[in-house]
């Protein structure tokens, strides 16, 4: 809603929004463009007699702002649809869909676009270092969008991304997520083929070749091409690491041609996001090299392992990793760039789909590998998710207080250690609390 709003301001419309909590990177964004953020849902915000009201769909019935915009006959849509109207129409939509990676892939494919020149537009749910905004109208019909399967608004279940209506399509994964929504993998699916109903014949499909639930989505009916990426041969596309840390990649084009360059974010999963990236850029008419190349200068995303402090040789990152597919792979990527280092992670359990239990079976598993795990447990999750977690209780403190968690983790933290701060949300400035003691007790 944030990238919305600074679209929005970009055509020239005057932008206020409210929301019930509103933190950085966005809320810095929204400053210093200008929008006023309304604190609350109140319906106090209408008072400025809005022409159209955007709904975004953390707001359901029930809520004041809701019930006026209703009672008082306001004239409202959704932001996906709004989106759809005013900023996509007769542009050429490259839409970045699936459960995890989303975010970089967009980044990583807006920054490929903009380094050859090409100007596209953006809506991405981060924001890419590059640019430093999650938004842009842009200058040519190219237009990137994180095509997210959340529902629209509490008057438009179905998902975000029908609205797009992309001519090309980037399919990182499929797994099962929001249970809040969705019942069962079997409706996350239904959602995705009705957007592969949408693709046109002469678009393009690129998929992850190493995927079941993806193979099952295209089995079940597609009218456009794919092709598929991966870092197994076999695939159109493949990446690999061109050493052990992680810092260069080589990626193999559907011809055999084949290109290395310098990489800024490890692991594989962030590798598979580079070659979708790559992919779908050649396929807009970059030159396959160049779109390799681009990719040596592409700084990252703010709050995608985004190394936010280093204290006394205490590395501090951000991540916005909340599902235990995403924790394992960037605990693994994490030990393979940082060898010899302790790997430390706070968790921060927020998403709806962490609290209803689904992930309960997993996510001990996922943190395995971290040397210590820091949890904060909020008072709503029940005893089964301290169950689920008894088997790294060697390894595992939890607390139920923002300011305990930081001052019990900055006695134990030591130089070298490498810390992970996991929440999609602001994880109630402990990184920021705990970045500031360790200043103040350690010096810089």
């Amino acid at each position: 809603m944030a990238g919305v709003a600074a679209l929005a301001r970009a055509a020239g419309h005057q932008v206020t929004g409210c929301d019930r909590n509103v933190y950085p990177p966005m809320s810095t964004q929204l400053k210093e463009l200008g929008i006023d953020i309304h604190e609350g849902v109140d319906a106090a915000q209408l008072e400025t007699g809005p022409d159209t009201v955007v709904v975004g769909n953390v707001m359901s019935r029930g809520v004041e702002v809701v019930e006026a915009v209703l009672n008082d006959d306001h004239r409202y849509t959704s932001g996906p649809q709004w989106l759809a109207e005013n900023v996509l129409r007769d542009r050429h939509v490259i839409a970045v869909a699936g459960t995890h990676g989303k975010t970089t892939t967009a980044s990583m494919l807006a920054w490929i676009l903009e380094d050859a020149g090409l100007e596209p537009g953006f809506l991405i749910g981060g924001i890419p270092a590059n640019f430093g905004a999650s938004a842009r109208f842009g200058k040519s019909q190219l237009f990137v969008v994180e095509a997210d399967e959340y529902d629209t608004a509490f008057f438009d279940k179905r998902a975000k991304f029908v609205h797009y209506r992309p001519r090309t399509l980037v399919l990182n994964n499929l797994e099962y997520d929001h249970a809040d929504i969705y019942a069962d993998m079997e409706a996350i699916l239904w959602q995705f083929h009705q957007m592969l109903r949408m693709v046109p014949g002469d678009g393009q499909i690129i998929a992850n070749a190493a995927d079941d639930n993806l193979a099952t989505l295209i089995e079940r009916g597609c009218w456009t091409p794919v092709q598929t990426f991966g870092t197994e041969d076999g695939s159109n596309w493949v990446g690999g690491f061109a050493d052990k840390v992680e810092r260069h990649m080589r990626v193999r084009s559907p011809s055999g041609d084949a290109a290395e360059t310098r990489c800024s974010m490890g692991g594989y999963h962030n590798l598979e996001n580079a070659v979708a990236a790559i992919a779908a850029a050649v396929s807009v008419g970059v030159p396959f090299e160049r779109a390799v190349d681009a990719l040596s200068r592409f700084t990252g995303v703010k709050r995608r392992m985004e190394r936010t402090a280093t204290v006394a040789d205490i590395a501090i990152y951000d991540d916005f990793a909340h599902h235990p597919t995403a924790i394992k792979k960037t605990i693994a990527s994490m030990r393979r760039r940082h060898p010899g280092h302790r790997v430390i992670v706070a968790v921060e359990p927020r998403s709806n789909t962490m609290k209803l239990g689904v992930h309960n079976e997993t996510l001990a598993d996922s943190l395995q590998d971290a040397d210590q795990v820091w949890m904060y447990r909020p008072e709503d999750m029940g005893e089964d998710f301290d169950r689920s977690l008894e088997s790294i209780t060697d390894k595992l403190t939890m607390h139920g207080d923002y300011d305990q968690l930081v001052n019990a983790m900055s006695k134990e933290t030591q130089a070298g250690d490498r810390i992970i701060f996991m929440s999609n949300g602001g994880f109630g400035a402990a990184r920021q609390t705990l970045t500031a003691l360790l200043q103040r007790t350690r010096g810089a």
